[in-house]
């Protein structure tokens, strides 16, 4: 009897070793691991990804929440490239605003019917929506011509299309360049036409870009309106301030430019925390004070484990007190022009006197003027490709996956992580 009993116990193993290779396997498939050399695994439910995608025309962030919900950040298309320019992404076969619905539509090929939840434009700059030529194709409705955002609407269903100037767009005075009457054409016609529901961003608010699908789900999901034409949210509840005084009172040439302007926001998922502040800029030698804007947002952000750089790592960006309170495991650029990153914000990115510990930069296409400017740009974890932030289900990990684009075989080049989020 004794010995039957022994024999059972020993049977017993093998279920239970296999069934916590099974557990093994089902985490590993839900995490969604990557290989090297291989296409980019497909989202999965419960992760969230965040996309830069690298054309080599301007910035372009695909975001792929929890539950599938998306959203669009910027359709940047220059519509002339110079010798200070990397070069088209892909290659020049098609325009900017096509390899972004391409490269959309292959991120998104666990839906059936890919479209956009959200579209949100950071400001008004060709390089972030799209430049304009009468040389460009017409829309089908022959209303509008195609470039940067108006392309991936015209080929993709967009649900909520946000922005700093809708429904007059005239602030601080009317709008009259050639692109964004064109962009304005673009959002009439599909607001009339095509469902889509315009609307002005509102700092301070966390109920604009919401979970679509399954919110319940995921109640650990939050995107936070912090910032827009100076307005910044004061961290408590809805509150905002405004950081441009009057215009009434300013000179015509103190009015502040349009990266001033731009949009900002947080994202948390689980312990994991992000920030986008487009071109907002925080160093404006002979400037007032109120030009710096990364100051008073990065006070209500705090720490993060992820950010894209304010303008590109432009001069006037990524001041020592916005560095050293977001303090960013992990930096992305957005970059395909000689002067991104300059060497000023590159040293504050790597300075331990701002914030000691580990951290990794991440660019999609750095030029090789600035790798002969930058000392030490060497350090740079990856300076050429499409970069993908998949952060784990829960949010209490994330990796940095960096995906060929030079082609469109989505191959992975490069892994790194996991990391831990920091909250």
């Amino acid at each position: 009897m004794k010995r039957a009993a022994r024999l059972d116990e020993s049977s017993n193993i093998i279920p239970r070793v296999l069934l916590a290779a099974l557990v093994a396997v089902a985490a590993v498939a839900l995490r969604a691991e990557d290989v090297v050399d291989r296409e980019i695994e497909a989202w999965r439910p419960g992760m969230m990804d965040i996309h830069q995608i690298s054309t080599g025309r301007g910035n372009a962030g695909l975001y792929i929440f929890p539950d599938g919900t998306t959203l669009l950040v910027d359709a940047g298309e220059l519509e002339r490239k110079t010798p200070k320019h990397t070069p088209d992404r892909p290659d020049g076969s098609h325009p900017g605003g096509e390899w972004i619905v391409r490269y959309i539509c292959h991120a998104l090929r666990h839906n059936p019917k890919p479209a956009l939840d959200y579209a949100l434009l950071t400001h008004f700059h060709e390089d972030h929506m799209g430049g304009f030529t009468n040389t460009m194709p017409l829309s089908h409705s022959g209303t509008y011509q195609l470039t940067g955002i108006t392309w991936v609407g015209e080929k993709l269903r967009i649900g909520k299309l946000l922005d700093r100037g809708w429904p007059d767009y005239n602030y601080p005075a009317p709008m009259e360049s050639a692109f964004i009457k064109n962009y304005r054409a673009f959002v009439k016609w599909q607001a009339d036409n095509n469902s889509v529901k315009p609307e002005r961003f509102v700092p301070g608010r966390n109920d604009q870009v919401v979970l679509c699908r399954e919110p319940k789900k995921y109640p650990q999901f939050e995107f936070q309106n912090v910032g827009m034409n100076g307005e910044i949210w004061t961290g408590q509840g809805t509150a905002t301030e405004h950081r441009i005084p009057s215009l009434d009172t300013l000179p015509r040439k103190q009015w502040p430019d349009e990266n001033v302007f731009s949009i900002s926001f947080r994202l948390r998922y689980g312990g994991f925390r992000f920030f986008n502040g487009g071109d907002q800029p925080g160093i404006r030698p002979n400037k007032p004070d109120w030009y710096d804007i990364e100051t008073p947002v990065a006070k209500v952000v705090g720490p993060v484990d992820a950010a894209i750089l304010d303008h590109h790592g432009y001069v006037d960006t990524m001041n020592e007190f916005f560095v050293s309170t977001l303090r960013a495991r992990v930096w992305t650029i957005s970059v395909w022009d000689a002067h991104h990153p300059t060497p000023g914000v590159w040293e504050r990115l790597y300075s331990e006197k701002l914030y000691p510990g580990p951290r990794d930069v991440f660019a999609t296409d750095v030029h090789p003027q600035a790798r002969e400017d930058i000392k030490g740009i060497d350090r740079m974890a990856s300076g050429h490709g499409h970069i993908v932030l998949r952060v784990s289900p829960g949010g209490g990990e994330y990796r940095v996956v960096i995906v060929d684009d030079t082609s469109e075989s989505h191959r992975v080049t490069k892994i790194f992580g996991p990391f831990k989020s920091k909250m």
